[in-house]
């Protein structure tokens, strides 16, 4: 078994292209490989700035003698058919054809016999062809070859068992050297394995792994940090970025003018962060320390003084620049700012992002009342300018701080702590790892926006489609759901979702249309809750919040098919509710009462299902308690009637539990029903009794959920 060190050298190749031209490098060479019969063990990439490379372990010297057999046509068949078998079966006579049988009869065979290659002559097929079409998102070409690489490509370095595998690309020649650091090295260098390589290249200054030089750095840096006491603001993306950027990190220190510490923190990492790929630090009150982190490449005579020099300069008129824009933004109100919101399209049907921000407003002031502690007027006014910093310069340069510079500018106004946070937190949560808003306000105006964007895209029937959601719906939400259960939020989804297409004009008028007439409803009387409910239903938006709650539920552990069964319910669309009806049933169905009654709803739905569908007929009727036959009837009967009315009493109460222990009494009168009585008896009264009675058993399980949905 031999081992196979395969480097690609070039120029430096884009951090953000690294991880993925590993993976393909790995996929491509084993697939290749799998498919002319060679499997090894352990295939790994390791990414530099400048080198790609590929270690497998285990290959074999050759791939496997192959054997062949192809059919041919019945012995007897016309010379035609047996001349073109020859040709396919490179055959020159038919006697150099077995004659085999089967139940049709007796029929030519050609077994041809392949012998199995080196490995080292199919990698130095599969290589050049690899190289050739590599899946770069950009390529280039240089000089004269016809070779596209992400940037020119140097050498190619390939050892199989410790000898070279030869072959060419583009004049390119394989063999065993590599190089090492572009700075700190010498010459080229030869190598005979993988490890030899890796230490050779750590000699030459090069850290070959990129989850090494990722934990040099960040190691590096908190050291830097802590000496200064002070503590390094994580960042995982930065970090790998970085990794990226370098193959030999030298973590240094540089320093941040006080003049500048007066621009919000925010603003000062991004630009460190998105310009200059700089680590910010933390002081010991979680402020932003005026001190950053560089990552060199490479270790300086002078210690790294000059580097950190000319890297103060440069943050020294980022930073100037960023100033400049935060003076000038507060020289406007974010009031002001609005109607330059009208020159900003949302969507080409749903107006700008003017129209956007009043309808958020007063979708956030009716909501207030549902969230304690919210300010309907303040939640208008913090819905209205949430969006107005869109038009800062600030967010223009910086588009991931919206939301955070109009808190500032709102604070800047006057306009208070409550509206400022707001604003900042009604993008929340932006994804599964985002804390929810933590104000009052920030709720009322997060809800506002997700809800108004929903409506807006299913008003004009624009819904996620399979894996494509361009409008980020299944995120808005996720977010509406998130907000909901996480700060115990008490609304109807489907009034206020229908209240926010109405707020869509002429567009949301005409969606309404459309569900109240695919619904059969009366259009006149959509403001009633019943109305808002059924055109909901109709327009898909309940099913689509099911699926999301699902999928959040099924995250913390609950049954998708218990949230199912409680959607089933009629008018289900509090989502607080709803997960309490789920947690109570899912506690409820865990208990062997919970378990045996659901065996005997199954058994008594099944039935009915049976004989309504023979029948052609309903069994929903109250049963005649005259034509009970049997004492189990009886008891069956009076069980469930008391059961009903405790489970009533207890879903009006939102007892879920409660209800669930009510309905647990009807485990013993249902056993002792299906043991003794038979349903189907001969007296035709007495059987369409016994089957009403049954449909009272589904009637009363339903007052908590449609246990026709739950599985097992």
């Amino acid at each position: 078994m031999s081992e196979l060190l395969l480097e690609l050298f070039s120029e430096e190749i884009p951090a953000r292209m690294q991880k993925r031209a590993g993976e393909d490098l790995v996929r491509l060479v084993t697939d290749a490989l799998k498919q002319a019969g060679v499997e090894g063990k352990n295939a790994r990439a390791y990414t530099t700035p400048r080198r790609l490379a590929l270690v497998i372990d285990g290959l074999p010297e050759k791939t496997p003698d192959v054997k062949e057999e192809r059919k041919g046509p019945k012995v007897g068949a016309p010379q035609q058919a047996i001349d073109g078998f020859l040709r396919a079966a490179g055959l020159s006579s038919i006697e150099e054809a077995t004659v085999q049988e089967d139940k049709k009869g007796a029929f030519y065979v050609a077994v041809t016999e392949k012998k199995g290659r080196t490995t080292a002559d199919v990698i130095a097929e599969i290589v050049p062809a690899i190289a050739r079409a590599f899946p770069w998102p950009k390529s280039m070409r240089w000089g004269t070859g016809t070779l596209r690489w992400v940037r020119p490509l140097h050498s190619i370095l390939c050892i199989l068992g410790g000898k070279v595998v030869p072959f060419e690309v583009d004049g390119i020649k394989s063999g065993d050297k590599t190089r090492g650091h572009r700075f700190m090295s010498g010459a080229e260098f030869a190598v005979k394995d993988f490890t030899d390589y890796d230490m050779k290249l750590f000699d030459a200054k090069v850290v070959l792994d990129p989850a090494k030089r990722a934990n040099f750095i960040h190691e590096g840096a908190k050291a830097l940090a802590s000496a200064e006491g002070l503590t390094l603001v994580e960042d995982e993306a930065l970090l790998h970025e970085v990794a990226g950027l370098v193959e030999w990190p030298v973590p240094l220190m540089g320093f941040i003018d006080d003049e500048f510490m007066s621009v919000p923190q925010e603003v000062l990492t991004s630009t460190m962060r998105a310009n200059q790929k700089y680590f910010a630090l933390h002081d010991a009150h979680g402020k932003l320390a005026p001190r950053f982190i560089v990552v060199a490449n490479l270790e300086a005579e002078d210690g790294g003084k000059a580097i950190v020099n000319g890297n103060e300069r440069v943050l020294r008129a980022r930073f100037a620049d960023a100033r400049f824009l935060w003076d000038q933004d507060r020289k406007q109100t974010l009031t002001s700012r609005l109607p330059k919101l009208k020159e900003v399209v949302f969507h080409a049907k749903l107006g700008t992002v003017h129209d956007k921000a009043m309808r958020i407003g007063k979708l956030a002031e009716a909501l207030a009342p549902f969230v304690p502690g919210a300010d309907a007027e303040k939640a208008r006014v913090a819905g209205e300018l949430a969006k107005a910093d869109l038009t800062s310069q600030m967010v223009y340069e910086f588009p991931e701080l919206q939301g955070l510079m109009g808190a500032y500018y709102a604070r800047n106004d006057g306009l208070g702590d409550d509206i400022a946070d707001a604003i900042a937190e009604h993008y929340s949560p932006l994804g599964p790892s985002d804390d929810v808003p933590s104000t009052p306000l920030g709720k009322a105006v997060a809800l506002a926006d997700k809800l108004d964007t929903l409506a807006g895209f299913w008003s004009i029937d624009e819904k996620p489609t399979g894996s494509k959601d361009p409008y980020a719906l299944r995120r808005a939400a996720l977010g509406v759901i998130r907000v909901a259960l996480e700060t115990n939020i008490r609304l109807s989804l489907s009034q206020v979702f229908y209240e926010a297409v109405k707020s869509h004009g002429e567009v949301g008028d005409a969606a309404i249309q459309r569900w109240f007439g695919e619904g059969r409803k009366n259009v006149t009387a959509r403001d009633s809750l019943d109305s808002a409910f059924n055109a909901v239903r109709v327009s898909g938006l309940l099913d689509f919040f099911r699926e999301r709650l699902k999928q959040q539920l099924r995250d913390r552990g609950a049954r998708h098919d218990l949230v199912d069964a409680v959607f089933a319910l009629e008018g289900q669309d509090d989502l607080v509710l709803i997960v309490k009806r789920v947690e109570a049933l899912s506690d409820f169905l865990s208990t062997e009462d919970g378990a045996n009654l659901l065996a005997g709803y199954k058994r008594a739905t099944n039935i009915l299902r049976i004989e309504e569908k023979k029948d052609g007929t309903s069994y929903d009727a109250a049963p005649d308690a005259a034509l009970f036959a049997q004492d189990e009837e009886k008891a069956l009967a009076a069980a469930i009637s008391s059961a009903t009315a405790e489970a009533k009493a207890a879903v009006a109460k939102e007892d879920f539990a409660a209800a669930m222990s009510a309905l647990a009494n009807l485990r013993v009168p249902v056993d002792a029903f299906f043991d003794k009585v038979t349903v189907n008896a001969g007296d035709a009264k007495v059987r369409e009794n016994r089957l009403k009675l049954l449909a009272q058993i589904r009637a009363a399980l339903h007052e908590v959920a449609d246990f026709s949905k739950v599985e097992g």
